[in-house]
């Protein structure tokens, strides 16, 4: 099955084919819809291209999804599936407010169960840091929210006089000798540190036996090299959605 995948995130959008389990043409627009209107576009064209079954829409901003809806529409001649809780995926979802979960939560929990089987943790290195848990008995039953890493290189600058801009990324030094080095130090070193710790508050609930998976744009910066057992998965979260599109599809035969 063949389908366009659109994950809709804070800062930027990213684009792909799903096509029989595989993710390939893909595409990262920053700031998405409602900056590069046109970028996206032809990104869901060549996604589409020789011919796709629809489009499945993953979006954390809600005021853009009207105009995905229009792009998706006109580019393809039909509306996108919207991820939400409660329609099929391969997960169940065991959460008091089910509809406050966010679509790329549900798609990094569905495709890491595909994929990797469960228990599993999966933590989302985005805009905000996000750890998402599937338990072997009862699925998806929430997880853990942090600042994310340009949240916290972004505040640093806008919120003291002296310090520089500093994007994640690049050479880590062993000491800082510059102010760009110490920040880079403190952003990356700093950062393991924060998910060392969350991982084994949730591994003490969950017991051994649990799968670790990373996702998103800074999970190789910053787990290349931690002493934990993370598989690092750079397009989860669209492998995912082209999951839950290709179950959907499947329930309406």
């Amino acid at each position: 099955m063949r389908c366009v995948v659109i994950d809709v995130g804070n800062t930027s959008t990213s684009l792909a084919l799903y096509a029989d389990g595989r993710i390939s043409r893909f595409a990262h627009v920053t700031g998405g819809i409602v900056k590069n209107p046109d970028a996206c576009a032809a990104a869901v064209r060549r996604a589409a291209r020789g011919g796709v079954c629809g489009a499945v829409l993953g979006s954390v901003v809600p005021k853009t999804n009207a105009l995905w809806r229009a792009l998706v529409m006109r580019e393809l001649g039909c509306a996108p599936l919207v991820v939400r809780a409660g329609i099929p995926m391969a997960v169940e979802v065991d959460y008091p407010k089910p509809e406050t979960i966010g679509a790329d939560r549900l798609a990094n929990a569905a495709g890491g169960v595909v994929k990797y089987g469960a228990p599993l943790i999966v933590a989302d290195f985005g805009t905000a840091l996000t750890f998402d848990i599937v338990t072997r008995a009862r699925g998806y039953i929430g997880g853990v929210i942090a600042p994310g890493l340009p949240l916290m290189t972004d505040y640093l600058h806008e919120r003291t006089a002296l310090l520089p801009h500093v994007a994640p990324g690049g050479a880590c030094p062993k000491i800082g000798r510059s102010t760009r080095g110490a920040i880079q130090i403190g952003a990356r070193i700093g950062y393991r540190g924060m998910v060392r710790e969350i991982v084994g508050y949730l591994m003490q609930t969950m017991g051994s036996g649990v799968t670790l998976v990373g996702t998103g744009g800074f999970a190789r910066w910053v787990l290349n090299g931690i002493d934990l057992p993370f598989v690092i998965d750079p397009q989860l979260t669209l492998f995912g959605l082209g999951t839950i599109f290709e179950q959907n599809a499947g329930s309406k035969k």
